[in-house]
């Protein structure tokens, strides 16, 4: 996009100019360098040039004869004689300075000739030297826009990741000031220190992953949004237990839809901060949580990010009591992280130190079905941007086969690098 300035304007008329003069003097040049050789020019100039050389040597004969003329004639020829010799030499000279000068004026020619060519190739390379300079020079102005913004890119983030631990140090400083007006109330009033104290510093312990979390899995409203479509599940089904339900974003998209829900939260902090909210949240260990429910009490229960968490002994303790805590037609759903996607495992499943193993979409498919659910099934979700996938070869200049069999090996290889990151089991009870 141009933008409009005076001076700017300035410099693109002179611009023109310039161009317009630069085109002058090549078309100049180039006139001046199709002019004509002599020999081009007259081209009878080397006939008449043999002929002159032929003629200059040409000179009566001596007489010859008997009697009184033939004497009289001999006698006139050695009077006449020397002027005829330097007749000779005087064409000789003249012959040669003429040969000579013909000769240097072709060549001198010649070379004007080859210098003027040069002189228009060299003119005529001039403009797209400077276009490509001018190229490289907006190239590399580009590619230094590029290194600055990068620069400040990773400062940003580097200044992100501070503001967040200042963050979580806030609220461990926070819970901690808490903690210790209830200790000051407690000396006070001479009683024994409140049994919140301990939940508080549990929660200030624990404080810290929530910065974890939303450097890695995102803001509350970009979770919010990816997790919407697990609403429409569960419409009918309340009440619906939301196991490791983190800050709380899926229960909040509940309650909008007006389905009942109630959260499990084993981070004290994160669990408080959800009571703080609003929200029916309570804080303590999920295999716990599910054996206080009644049997066939929910219609549903979701888990998002957790299964990957749990040892497998828990892992089939909790899919034991989801499927006693649920009533017949009852949901079970749980995400987590696809480890047949190398791009998932490696960057998502690896980055979290508190990841038990990673849970074949097959595995966890044999593990529900075991404990009684039916209608077992998985639903691959978060993919690859296409831009980040292997790209297909052009079959233009490839033998169709060759051509056929790489793009079907690259597909193979997406499937394998940069498939789906998550996927979601759907049980019923």
């Amino acid at each position: 996009m141009e933008v409009d300035h005076p001076e700017l304007e300035a410099l693109r008329g002179r611009a023109r100019d310039e161009e317009e003069a630069y085109a002058a003097v090549l078309a100049a040049v180039d006139r001046l360098a199709s002019f004509p050789l002599p020999a081009e020019k007259l081209p009878e100039l080397p006939a008449q040039m043999a002929r002159l050389n032929q003629l200059w040597q040409a000179s009566p004969p001596p007489p010859s004869g008997s009697g009184l003329g033939g004497r009289l004639a001999r006698r006139i020829w050695q009077v006449v004689a020397p002027g005829f010799s330097r007749q000779t030499d005087f064409n000789s000279a003249l012959v040669q300075i003429l040969n000579g000068q013909v000769e240097e004026n072709q060549r001198l020619h010649a070379h004007l000739r080859e210098l003027a060519a040069a002189l228009v190739h060299y003119l005529q390379r001039v403009l797209p030297l400077m276009d490509a300079r001018d190229r490289m020079a907006s190239a590399l102005s580009t590619t230094r826009s590029e290194l600055i913004l990068e620069t400040f890119d990773r400062r940003l983030e580097l200044l992100a990741r501070r503001i967040q631990g200042l963050q979580a140090l806030g609220d461990r400083l926070e819970t901690v000031s808490e903690t210790l007006n209830a200790l000051r109330a407690a000396l006070a009033s001479r009683e024994p220190p409140p049994a919140v104290t301990q939940a508080a510093v549990r929660a200030a312990d624990d404080a810290p992953y929530v910065s974890f979390e939303t450097r890695f899995r995102g803001e509350s409203a970009e979770l919010r949004e990816r997790l919407g479509d697990y609403v429409p599940l569960f419409r009918g089904l309340a009440p619906v237990l939301d196991l490791g339900c983190g800050r709380g974003e899926f229960l909040e998209l509940l309650g909008e839809a007006g389905i009942q829900a109630r959260g499990i939260e084993a981070n004290a902090h994160v669990a408080q901060l959800c009571r703080e909210r609003g929200l029916d949240v309570v804080h303590g260990d999920l295999v716990a949580f599910l054996r206080s429910q009644a049997q066939g009490s929910a219609g549903g229960v979701f888990a998002s990010q957790v299964a990957e968490h749990l040892p497998p002994e828990v892992l089939v303790e909790t899919l034991r009591e989801a499927h006693r805590v649920l009533r017949a037609g009852g949901l079970l759903v749980l995400e987590t992280v696809n480890p047949r996607s190398v791009v998932g495992f490696l960057e998502v499943y690896n980055r979290d130190l508190t990841h038990q193993r990673p849970l074949h979409p097959e595995t966890l498919s044999f593990l529900a079905a075991a404990q009684g659910f039916s209608d077992v099934r998985v639903e691959l979700r978060s993919p690859v941007e296409p831009a980040a996938r292997l790209q297909a070869i052009p079959v233009e200049g490839l033998p169709e086969p060759a051509a056929r069999v790489l793009n079907e090996n690259l597909e193979r290889l997406n499937g394998l690098l940069y498939a789906p990151q998550e996927y979601a089991l759907l049980a019923r009870r």
